[in-house]
């Protein structure tokens, strides 16, 4: 079910069910926030919120619309927090959107990351595919107990999607998942692993990329061919060893990507 509200206290409390939230439900708060244009996270007791920045993120009212088409589809507890105004606003401009559409944005990168730890590059390269956390923990194929977004109060159905990104985030979540809690820090040294280019086009095209309003994401599995565009490792980048930090493989390898890009 999908829930609307001027203002929200962010407590532990459920506003609609008058009790402590669960882990069905996700939250959408849109705010003006100068400093930001999307952040996600879960705090005070509460449950996972997207804090959306309409000053910031020009985009909002198609994530917004992205929202709520997937917490309909997926039957999920979502709670938005804004005016009447806004969300008819995004309603109207969202009119003959989906959030699995096959076709990539204007504002959507070509281009999408995952980033893994060396053991499981060769894992993947043995299955010829990339698989959600759920799906290995089902076949047993990994022995953590929970994945690292537990950490990070990411509701339980996360761990159903192959996550997606850009930048220093994917190098971030292999240093934590080392370090066995989150570290932030850019500059921590730690063991590189593969970093994993995909044709978001091509993904999209064949209907595999799906939003939610935060993240572009696949669910299950993705296979790696046709869609695997190229590999970074501390080899493939000419790095002196396999230790490094996020900042300078993330930069290295996105740099390298760029020249065989212009080249092909």
């Amino acid at each position: 079910m999908i829930y609307r509200l001027d203002t929200l206290s962010e407590n532990s409390i459920n506003p609609i069910t008058r009790q402590a939230y669960d882990n069905s439900w996700i939250i959408l708060m849109l705010i003006d926030s100068p400093d930001y244009q999307q952040m996600c996270g879960n705090s005070d007791g509460g449950a996972y919120t997207i804090k959306m920045s309409r000053s910031q993120y020009n985009n909002w009212k198609m994530a917004v619309g992205d929202f709520i088409d997937f917490s309909e589809v997926n039957e999920k507890n979502a709670l938005l927090v804004m005016s009447e105004a806004d969300f008819k606003a995004a309603e109207s401009h969202y009119k003959g959107h989906r959030y699995n559409e096959p076709l990539l944005r204007d504002n959507e990168p070509s281009v999408l990351i995952h980033s893994t730890p060396m053991n499981n590059w060769e894992q993947i390269k043995r299955d010829g595919m990339l698989k959600s956390w759920n799906m290995l923990k089902s076949e047993k194929a990994i022995a953590e107990e929970q994945p690292i977004g537990t950490w990070l109060g990411d509701p339980m159905d996360f761990s159903d999607y192959i996550m997606f990104g850009g930048g220093v985030t994917g190098e971030i979540v292999v240093n934590s998942k080392q370090q066995g809690s989150i570290v932030m820090d850019q500059d921590a040294k730690y063991l590189t692993g593969a970093r994993l280019y995909f044709d978001a086009k091509r993904m999209a095209q064949d209907g595999l990329l799906i939003r939610d309003g935060c993240h572009l994401k696949v669910k299950d599995m993705l296979p790696l061919k046709p869609y695997l565009i190229w590999v970074a490792t501390w080899e493939t980048i000419g790095l002196a060893s396999q230790i490094s930090t996020p900042k300078i493989f993330s930069e290295r390898a996105d740099k390298q990507f760029q020249s065989i890009s212009q080249l092909q």
